[in-house]
């Protein structure tokens, strides 16, 4: 016959697609893609959910009250965590000390000081001469010694203002001279103990406000 096959191999059985697996598909290709793709989205975040709330629970059984924990949903929510700020410390050594800053620190600073001197011994003098002390000193003195030569006497001819002041001013130069000199030497002193025994060491906190 001319539809016979030339061999007896028989022919391979079609598939049917009224079963289970062809029924879903035949159903799925006739859905539209967006609707296939929002099932697809809605079973993926119901599987994540179940496996969430069906995770293992901490030790004891209870709920765990650590930095995260499973909430009424199911999720995990994360609290921070304040820890205590603590100050922060360094250990610096001094080492050495410039001498021209030195020099040029404790000069500016001695002026300051010789001029500081001046005007307070100005100012005392001026109170004392307000407050009738040198007319006082001079009462007495007549009264205990007499005479004329007492009633000429006048305690401001020694110890006057303008005596006073040029002796402060003098001495407030001189005192500029040594202070200079002697911060000046006294870095250059540091400078070879440091070098010897390490310098001093200062520890220095950082500021809690």
């Amino acid at each position: 016959m001319a539809d016979r096959r030339a061999d007896d191999t028989p022919l391979a059985p079609r598939r049917s697609l009224s079963g289970p697996t062809g029924e879903r598909t035949a159903g799925d290709n006739r859905r539209p893609l967006s609707e296939r793709v929002s099932a697809a989205v809605s079973a993926a975040g119901s599987a994540v959910q179940q496996a969430a709330s069906s995770g293992p629970s901490p030790a004891g059984g209870g709920t765990s009250v650590g930095p995260s924990g499973p909430d009424s949903n199911g999720t995990r929510q994360t609290t921070a965590v304040k820890r205590p700020k603590s100050t922060r410390r360094a250990r610096l050594r001094l080492v050495h000390l410039d001498p021209w800053s030195v020099m040029k620190t404790s000069f500016l600073l001695s002026i300051a000081f010789g001029i500081v001197t001046v005007v307070a011994v100005a100012v005392v003098w001026s109170v004392l001469g307000a407050a009738g002390v040198w007319d006082s000193i001079n009462q007495t003195v007549s009264d205990v010694m007499g005479g004329d030569s007492a009633q000429s006497f006048d305690v401001q001819n020694y110890v006057g203002t303008s005596r006073v002041l040029g002796f402060t001013m003098i001495v407030s130069v001189v005192d500029v001279v040594l202070i200079t000199a002697i911060a000046t030497l006294g870095a250059f002193l540091y400078n070879l103990a440091a070098a010897l025994l390490g310098g001093v060491e200062v520890t220095l906190a950082e500021d809690d406000r």
